[in-house]
């Protein structure tokens, strides 16, 4: 993708409240968390993206001097904090889960350590980059779940919410487990596969159905896939398929790749084309359902045993329709002064706003048994979690409770940044599909379920528990 400038990115309260913290001196080294409060569409985990384009900003984050004279032109900025932003390096450090790995509530996806007004001019970006990508990504693993086998392809770049998140969501899909897109640029940008054929307007240009698969035919005839349902899908649109996979492909020894569906009772068509296709020889033809598709819709059809081989899913997936905010926030947790660390809290009558103070860490549980994951921990940065016995509860229900043995400990983060230095390599967008379906696979399939899915142990350590209690107590 082409580099633009994005350093104003930002909510106008970042430069205000940085400018601030300049005339005051105020520049301590700061501990900020990125993390969500709750699932989209209810469902039972979410998927973490967004890493890599994040890197990519920050590396490259600097201020030019159009920038600067913008913000000059305010008259509220005092020049030293302008002067600072002309010399402007991100300095600190950066901790975060890899890229498709699946997360819960309130666990810190990214934690940003670096003195305070870098800290704070990040806040937008990494949460805009996040909480779509994450979105997209959690969204199109619902549906890929509920597709059993059959590929999904993300079809969705007409109707995404602009350019970017056209691209970008793309890119989040095929975290997600879409097996391509029909965004030509996403696909070259990040080496996947390019999904598509033909719309309805290719049929219409013709003075025929059948003159419009013959001129396909002889264009791509190792790539046919007729959209049948211009005109009448059973009457026309599979017999002039048919006619011209006789007439065109058999001949040359090709086979047809399929036929795709766009309308109508798609289970009921997709039932006749089958047993069509098959009376004419052609059983290996596959059949694509497009159409407003999402996961439920997909349930629907299995549930009445369509005969569905692929997918081709738009709208619902590149907006996450049903659900299209993902609400990650950005949260201060702590301040270092004089080389001490303070925990910092926020506190609200609504208890799921009240965050979790200081530095902390993930750790995730598994059974030596079967590799299952058995709970979360969110603990204390400098916590080691004894690998003989451990008893999660509910930090809210704290009477719910799970004592665990026979288990092994992974810790979710990594170091991305090391004093403004990048130390971690970011993988290829397959490689991160490939581990997030892994990962996704060490849980129980109760989690993965469309409606009321249990509810996954994340558990406060005991320290970092009683550190929030009697924070709240003062």
């Amino acid at each position: 993708m082409n580099k633009r400038n994005l350093e104003l990115i930002a909510d106008f309260y970042e430069f205000t409240m940085s400018n601030g913290y300049f005339i005051k001196n105020m520049n301590d080294i700061a501990y900020f968390d990125v993390f969500f409060r709750k699932v989209p569409d209810n469902g039972g985990f979410a998927i973490f993206a967004g890493l890599e384009q994040i890197i990519d900003f920050i590396k490259d984050l600097t201020f030019t001097k159009e920038d600067i004279d913008y913000l000059k032109s305010q008259n509220i900025f005092s020049d030293g904090f302008l002067k600072y932003l002309e010399n402007f390096k991100f300095t600190g450090d950066i901790w975060s889960v890899p890229e498709g790995t699946v997360v819960f509530p309130n666990e810190p996806l990214i934690t940003v350590r670096a003195p305070i007004i870098e800290a704070q001019l990040l806040e937008t970006i990494l949460l805009l980059i996040v909480n779509h990508q994450s979105l997209i990504a959690t969204k199109t693993r619902r549906i890929v779940n509920q597709a059993k086998k059959c590929p999904v392809m993300e079809f969705g770049a007409r109707r995404a919410h602009g350019a970017d998140a056209a691209v970008y969501g793309a890119r989040a899909a095929i975290i997600g487990g879409a097996v391509g897109t029909s965004c030509t640029l996403s696909a070259q940008s990040f080496n996947v596969p390019a999904s598509g054929t033909m719309a309805h307007s290719w049929i219409q240009s013709f003075d025929s159905e059948y003159e419009a698969f013959k001129a396909y035919a002889e264009i791509y005839p190792n790539n046919c896939t007729f959209l049948i349902d211009t005109y009448n899908t059973l009457e026309s649109g599979l017999p002039n398929a048919i006619k011209v996979f006789d007439e065109v492909l058999k001949p040359q020894g090709i086979r047809p790749v399929a036929v795709r569906l766009d309308s109508g009772d798609l289970a009921y068509l997709s039932k006749e084309v089958r047993k069509r296709l098959d009376k004419a020889g052609y059983s290996d033809c596959k059949i694509c359902v497009t159409n407003s598709l999402d996961e439920r819709l997909i349930a629907s059809l299995f549930e009445q045993d369509a005969k569905v081989d692929s997918f081709g899913v738009g709208e619902n997936l590149i907006t996450s329709k049903s659900s299209p905010v993902f609400g990650g926030v950005y949260k201060l947790v702590a301040l270092e002064k004089n080389g001490k660390l303070i925990p910092k809290i926020k506190i609200s009558e609504n208890v799921d706003k009240v965050t979790n103070p200081s530095f902390k860490k993930v750790y995730r549980f598994y059974s030596k048994e079967n590799n299952k994951a058995l709970g979360d921990l969110i603990a204390l940065h400098d916590e080691k979690i004894s690998e003989e016995e451990y008893t999660l509860f509910d930090p809210l229900a704290t009477w719910k409770k799970k004592t665990i043995t026979n288990y092994y400990v992974k810790e979710l983060h990594q170091k991305i940044f090391e004093n403004g230095k990048l130390v971690y390599n970011s993988p290829d967008v397959k490689s991160i599909a490939e581990y997030s379906k892994n990962d996704l696979n060490s849980f129980w399939e109760e989690l993965k379920r469309i409606d009321n899915p249990p509810k996954y142990f994340v558990d406060l350590s005991e320290k970092l528990y009683n550190l929030k209690q009697e924070m709240l107590r003062k």
